[in-house]
């Protein structure tokens, strides 16, 4: 079988921040790399869990909503992937930086967070969620078009 595409990453030299990890056709998936990987620090499931209904939420119902496909953990908890179409790289960036920005500050119910809404509902941490949001604020802050690249 041939290796996929983020297999083909150099993970050992990938810091955290936003890239292009790959572009098909005119869907375009975005790695928000949020913790170094293979550095023994990942998301914890509760924290990662509330960030996928945060981020999710917030996109889809930003100005960027009708770009964007999907947005969902990896599964080694290093990140997020976003995939859109037909939005510019410079928005992309706008929408990731806006929504970490409404993350960090989000205080109230979990969008998404009841039995019926989420197979696992129990399994959320907000604040958890708002530290890691925070903490990849100032990554974010300087983020350019030239760097969506992986310099691996």
């Amino acid at each position: 079988m041939e290796r996929i595409a983020s297999f083909c990453v150099d993970h050992t030299r990938l810091e955290r921040g936003m890239y292009i990890s790959r572009v098909d056709g005119d869907v375009v998936t975005y790695d928000i790399r949020m913790k170094k990987p293979n550095q023994g620090d990942y998301l914890a499931n509760g924290a990662l869990h509330t960030i996928e209904h945060l981020f999710a939420t917030y996109a889809r119902n930003s100005v960027y909503g009708s770009g964007v496909i999907y947005v969902g953990p990896m599964g080694c908890r290093t990140g997020f992937y976003l995939l859109t179409r037909g939005l510019s790289h410079a928005d992309a960036i706008r929408l990731v930086q806006d929504s970490f920005r409404f993350m960090a500050d989000y205080a109230g119910d979990i969008p998404g967070a009841s039995e019926i809404e989420c197979g696992n509902y129990r399994e959320q941490d907000l604040p958890g969620a708002n530290r890691e949001a925070r903490a990849m604020l100032p990554v974010l802050k300087e983020w350019t078009e030239e760097r969506l690249q992986y310099e691996a």
